[in-house]
């Protein structure tokens, strides 16, 4: 009863190397990420403005959702998994209008293109582009919810780039 036990326990556990309760497959042999640096190119498109230090805080944020959801081992070089790309919009736009024709709320955007690269199995590798969006009144500046801002777009963009990648969904 007890081999039996332990048996068990050993199959549950060495499958965990390979699945984790966050729905990511970890793809076979693979180890080690990488995560480079995203650099912010968002003041090349038209309309679209360099923020400073997005660059830093986006690579940071993809870097945490890959430690808090996999047990794979952040590497600076050579990683089995590799994500990597460019900050290609950085925009605030107008979204509703009032009946004076001014702006009733505004709408922070952020899009980024992503490379994922996993040099174990190139058919899994992509290059995609994800966005997403935070709305805030007119009557606030940018720079008062700047923060809370980021945090919701880069949750929402990192966790669409690892469902995408490791969740396949």
């Amino acid at each position: 009863m007890r081999k039996a036990i332990l048996l068990c326990l050993s199959l549950v556990m060495l499958g965990c190397k390979f699945y984790s309760f966050t729905g990511a497959s970890i793809p076979e042999n693979a180890e080690t990420v990488q995560v480079n640096l995203f650099t912010n190119d968002a003041a090349n498109s038209i309309g679209s403005t360099f923020e400073p230090g997005l660059d830093r805080d986006f690579t940071n944020a993809m870097q945490e959702v890959l430690l808090n959801q996999t047990n794979l081992e952040l590497t600076g070089v050579n990683g089995d998994l590799i994500y990597e790309g460019e900050i290609t919009e950085y925009r605030v736009t107008p979204t509703t209008a009032t009946a004076q024709q001014t702006a009733a709320q505004n709408r922070l955007t952020i899009s980024i293109n992503v490379r994922y690269i996993n040099t174990n199995n190139e058919e899994d590798s992509f290059e995609k582009r994800f966005s997403h969006f935070y709305d805030f009144a007119d009557t606030t500046q940018l720079q008062t919810v700047k923060a809370d801002a980021h945090e919701e777009i880069f949750e929402r963009i990192t966790q669409d780039v690892f469902n995408q990648s490791l969740a396949k969904w």
